[in-house]
């Protein structure tokens, strides 16, 4: 009798979901190895889209290539926290010095470790539905509970303060925000962070940032950073070089811990560890990190009139705008759209299914909106980070496919089949 058994796996794992590299992007990956060529829109990977890291940051990794070869502090460079508390200071955060500041491999990590610092088993984590799905798995696989708190389509993508306080319990310990928000590109504004900050500041939770797109905007969209709003509230901010200094594959990321020490010194020891059980960062992106602080701004113009952000963007909104399957709220920041399928189109609509053969048929590849831990089936995340005349083909298929789901719902039966079948 054999005596071979399958490895068992953490059961919590069944809880996970992260369809941006999951079940639909191992399908494309055999598609491709069949010679099928693919547009694929399910990541934020400004790279892969012939975007490139700006040319002082990269020398400033070149210059210091020599020095990149131990380890370094488990908090990161301190040259490197030491640029990053000036220019939160210069944002007005509060209490910021190096010390505070946690450099990692990309904000995944970070998010990671500053969960598994904060949660004992069955503690509760307020999450924005949508969500970035990372912020669910990392509460899950840290033993916590993610409640999710609406950011509702017919409230333009923003939470309701009236519900997220509804939703604490004796249990929650933070509250998670994404702003500008991935996926649905809302960006908050000052008097909604402000009611939050009060939730947060009432109910003793932590407060939990994720700026990521903070310069990421369009049509004049004001950003306006949480930690200067929680004063002295513990709040972590993250942010990194992935997104507005399309540097993806460095994996520097960073976290600011913000709020009065004398509440904060435990938490950050406990971070600290963490750290120093990893032993550290990837050294040579943190090279560029004062170079990405105190340099030109380089994503402003593509995120204009005439930008190629901004230009692709256009694309999309006059493309939802065009369809009858489609309606649209306009991103204001980030490098998502989040349309919604409607009409005929949207009858016993399933998100999964439609991603499934839209990359089938149509050789596309998004992600469906369920993804991001909403209760509808109706909505599909793309990146906008193509070039517009791309985008306009992509949609062009979009709106093909549901152009043949609309036919199909709305085929009648002629009469004669319907008495045959009586």
């Amino acid at each position: 009798m054999s005596t071979e058994h399958p490895l068992r796996v953490r059961e919590r794992l069944s809880e996970v979901r992260y369809e941006i590299r999951g079940e639909l992007n191992r399908r494309a990956h055999a598609l491709e190895a069949e010679g099928r060529k693919l547009i694929k829109l399910n990541i934020g990977n400004p790279g892969a889209f012939g975007f490139r890291a700006p040319a002082h940051l990269q020398r400033a990794i070149v210059e210091n290539i020599d020095h990149t070869d131990p380890y370094t502090h488990q908090l990161g460079l301190p040259a490197a926290r030491e640029a990053l508390a000036e220019a939160y200071r210069a944002r007005n955060a509060p209490h910021v010095d190096a010390t505070r500041v946690f450099v990692g491999n990309g904000v995944s990590e970070l998010i990671d470790m500053t969960l598994r610092a904060l949660l004992n088993p069955g503690d509760e984590v307020l999450i924005p539905s949508p969500d970035y799905p990372l912020w669910s798995a990392a509460t899950i696989l840290n033993d916590g509970r993610p409640v999710y708190y609406r950011c509702a389509p017919d409230n333009g993508f923003m939470p309701d303060p009236v519900e997220i306080e509804n939703l604490v319990s004796s249990r929650t310990r933070a509250i998670v925000l994404i702003n500008p928000n991935n996926p649905t590109g809302a960006v908050y504004p000052r008097e909604l962070l402000e009611r939050i900050v009060a939730i947060a500041t009432r109910h003793n939770l932590l407060l939990l940032v994720d700026e990521i797109y903070d310069q990421v905007l369009y049509d004049g969209a004001c950003f306006e950073p949480l930690a200067p709003i929680a004063g002295d509230h513990p709040c972590i901010t993250f942010s990194g070089l992935s997104k507005v200094h399309r540097a993806c594959g460095w994996r520097v990321g960073w976290a600011i811990l913000t709020g009065a020490p004398a509440r904060t010194t435990d938490y950050r020891n406990a971070i600290d560890l963490l750290s120093g059980l990893r032993l550290c960062a990837n050294v040579a992106g943190q090279y560029a990190i004062a170079a990405a602080t105190t340099g030109p701004d380089t994503i402003s113009a593509l995120c204009a009139p005439g930008g190629r952000l901004y230009e692709t963007r256009r694309a999309v909104v006059e493309a939802c705008a065009a369809s009858e399957h489609l309606s649209l709220m306009e991103p204001r920041g980030a490098l998502y759209a989040f349309p919604s399928v409607v009409g005929p189109a949207a009858r016993g609509f399933d998100d999964h299914a439609f991603a499934l053969e839209l990359l089938e048929t149509e050789h596309v590849l998004i992600v469906p909106g369920s993804s991001f831990n909403v209760p509808y089936h109706d909505h599909f995340r793309v990146t906008l980070l193509p070039q517009a005349d791309v985008m306009g083909e992509v949609f062009g298929r979009i709106d093909r496919a549901l152009s043949r789901r609309a036919e199909a719902t709305t085929k009648v039966v002629p009469m004669k089949s319907r008495t045959a079948a009586a």
